[in-house]
């Protein structure tokens, strides 16, 4: 089991930057594959983006394509999310989750969630 905590959150203007972290701790396996979430009030939670520990191969979804970054530091076990030119529909709960399978679609362990909001 793998436990995540994120950090980074906050709010911000329109067209402004942020940068989000996951921190892992316990079970991390280079297999693994580390990914972003995010859920906004009255919507379902979507993917944003996903990277590989091993290899730093990376996913995003088309709506923060050239916009958000995921990178991860393997030594110190966290993920980032850079957030570039943001918009007041990106505002949502960004959940960073992990997937034990090496899959970019199943996730096994979630964190608690960081509040984004964009103000316009």
């Amino acid at each position: 089991q793998v436990q995540l905590v994120e950090s980074g959150g906050g709010l911000v203007q329109a067209g402004g930057s942020l940068r989000l972290s996951c921190a892992a701790s316990g079970r991390t396996y280079s297999s693994d594959v580390m990914g972003w979430f995010r859920q906004a009030p009255g919507k379902e939670r979507e993917f944003v983006a996903a990277i590989r520990w091993s290899g730093g191969s990376t996913r995003y979804s088309d709506s923060v394509k050239g916009r958000f970054t995921i990178s991860r530091d393997n030594a110190k076990n966290t993920v980032y999310l850079q957030l570039n030119s943001l918009k007041p529909e990106d505002t949502a709960v960004y959940y960073c989750a992990a997937s034990y399978s090496g899959s970019y679609s199943t996730y096994h362990s979630w964190g608690q969630g960081t509040q984004v909001t964009v103000s316009s």
